[in-house]
């Protein structure tokens, strides 16, 4: 897995070796799905909500006095992004990092627009990790997101639109980038506790000293899934404080105060993460040494059967000589004599082994 898993990321470094700075190549899974445009155009009093069949109907919300969320779901149509892109005067350097999908979290500050990248967390049906990029471009009065596929962790940020729950509605594009990075970073605790979870699960088995075979490659499992959510939360930790101390005129003074709550969850999660992270280790630890004990334990017991047996087997070698000249062996009684003392030696030395505690 980690031979094919290096040579897929190889790959993939491959396709920008040599092209010029700004051409939009897709790193992601290719996928047949169709590209998907929604969009919410708002202001406190009313919301108009559409799918986008044209890409060309987007400009129309550029200049417009209500706040606006065109959500995109399919980088891999790259014709379709630059075609977006070039309404939104986005520099081509920000299109080249949304398609690829290989991008650290980061912000960049342009003019009149921020860009955002960020990492989206999420388990699929069989339960494995699932790392989508989320890139977000913030202009006065609009938000673009993009994203690799359809499904994500907004359904929260959709309804209060429709419902005019909260102050959302009530304020700038600012805000409304900052609910759906808040919204991204919520979801972080329910992959953590679910994590939490499976360490706790696997850390009361191994104690109980009933471990399945398999456990061994369930720990390295884990330990994988916590090194990948670690790369994709600790750098959000920058991105918040840069915009939380920074001075862009796209972000107001009364929104900042969002955005140092979001900076103490990731905080919060980041500890987690560490906290699981050192417990993992400890996990592997733990089976090292519950794999030790029992190898330690069958040892035990073939070091006392073989002690057990070597003065029987001196017996039995003595008698087992062949020379006539041994005075016990016509004697009538010797063989039950013999069987006698084997006997009472195997029973005198359980009993030396038990008061020992040997067994």
């Amino acid at each position: 897995m980690a031979q094919k898993g290096s040579k897929t990321r190889t790959q993939e470094h491959k396709k920008h070796i040599g092209q010029i700075p700004g051409t939009l190549i897709y790193t992601g899974k290719k996928s047949d799905k169709d590209f998907h445009v929604e969009c919410f155009d708002y202001t406190k009093e009313n919301i108009e909500e559409t799918i986008l069949l044209n890409i060309e109907e987007a400009i129309n919300y550029k200049e417009t006095d209500s706040v606006t969320w065109i959500n995109v779901d399919g980088l891999q149509h790259t014709d379709k992004i630059e075609a977006i892109g070039k309404q939104y005067g986005l520099h081509p350097l920000v299109l080249e990092d949304i398609v690829n999908t290989t991008q650290r979290p980061k912000i960049d500050e342009y003019g009149d627009y921020l860009f955002v990248v960020l990492k989206m967390l999420y388990y699929d049906k069989n339960e494995n990790i699932v790392i989508e990029q989320l890139s977000i471009v913030l202009g006065e009065n609009y938000v673009i997101t993009f994203q690799e596929s359809e499904g994500d962790v907004f359904n929260t940020i959709r309804n209060r639109l429709r419902l005019n729950n909260g102050r959302i509605r009530g304020l700038k594009s600012d805000y409304l980038m900052y609910a759906l990075i808040d919204a991204v970073v919520d979801n972080y605790y329910s992959i953590i506790e679910i994590l939490g979870n499976k360490i706790e699960d696997l850390e009361t088995e191994l104690f109980s000293g009933h471990a399945r075979e398999n456990v061994n490659v369930e720990v390295q499992q884990l330990k994988r899934e916590i090194l990948k959510v670690r790369r994709a939360i600790f750098p959000l930790r920058e991105i918040i404080s840069r915009i939380e101390k920074g001075e862009h005129s796209l972000i107001y003074k009364r929104t900042i105060t969002y955005f140092r709550d979001i900076y103490d969850h990731l905080i919060q999660v980041s500890e987690n993460i560490d906290i699981y992270r050192e417990m993992i280790w400890s996990l592997m630890d733990m089976y090292m040494t519950t794999i030790s004990n029992k190898m330690n334990e069958v040892m035990k017991v073939l070091t006392i059967i073989a002690t057990i047996f070597i003065p029987l087997t001196f017996i039995a070698g003595i008698y087992g000589m062949n020379f006539d000249n041994i005075p016990e062996l016509h004697y009538k009684y010797s063989y039950h004599i013999l069987w006698g003392i084997m006997i009472l030696l195997f029973l005198g030395m359980l009993y030396y082994f038990k008061r020992k505690k040997w067994l």
